[in-house]
C-alpha cells in the first residue's frame, strides 16, 4: 500500500446497532425496550437499528449519545462508515466519464 491509496476493507464495518447492543446495552444489563422508550422511539425500530435493518440518523445519535454518556459525532461515524461502504459496493462496477484529479498544491 503507497501513501496516495486509501486503506481498503474487505468487510463491512460493524453496524452501529450491534455495537449500541454489545458494548452498551448487554454489560450495562439494560433491556431494549426500555432503552428503546428512553430515547423515545419504538422497541421495533431500535430492533431493526440493533440487527442493520434501520439507520441511526444524526436526531437520533443525538438521543443516544445523552442517554449513554458518549457522542453524537460517535453514533453519526458508525453510521457514515456502514454508508459509505454500502455506497461503494453499489457502485463498485460505475466509471465516470471524465475523472477530474485534484490540483498539486504549487511549491
Amino acid at each position: 500500500m503507497t501513501a496516495s491509496s486509501p486503506l481498503r476493507r474487505n468487510r463491512r464495518p460493524t453496524n452501529p446497532g450491534m455495537i449500541l447492543r454489545e458494548h452498551y446495552l448487554v454489560p450495562r444489563k439494560i433491556l431494549q425496550k426500555h432503552f428503546a422508550g428512553d430515547v423515545e422511539i419504538s422497541a421495533r425500530h431500535l430492533s431493526h437499528i440493533i440487527n442493520g435493518h434501520a439507520r441511526i440518523d444524526p436526531p437520533l445519535a443525538a438521543r443516544i449519545a445523552k442517554t449513554l454518556g458518549t457522542t453524537t459525532a460517535f453514533w453519526v461515524n458508525l453510521q457514515a462508515a456502514v454508508d459509505a461502504w454500502d455506497g461503494e459496493q453499489a457502485e463498485a462496477n460505475w466509471q465516470p466519464q471524465t475523472v477530474y484529479p485534484p490540483e498539486r498544491a504549487v511549491s
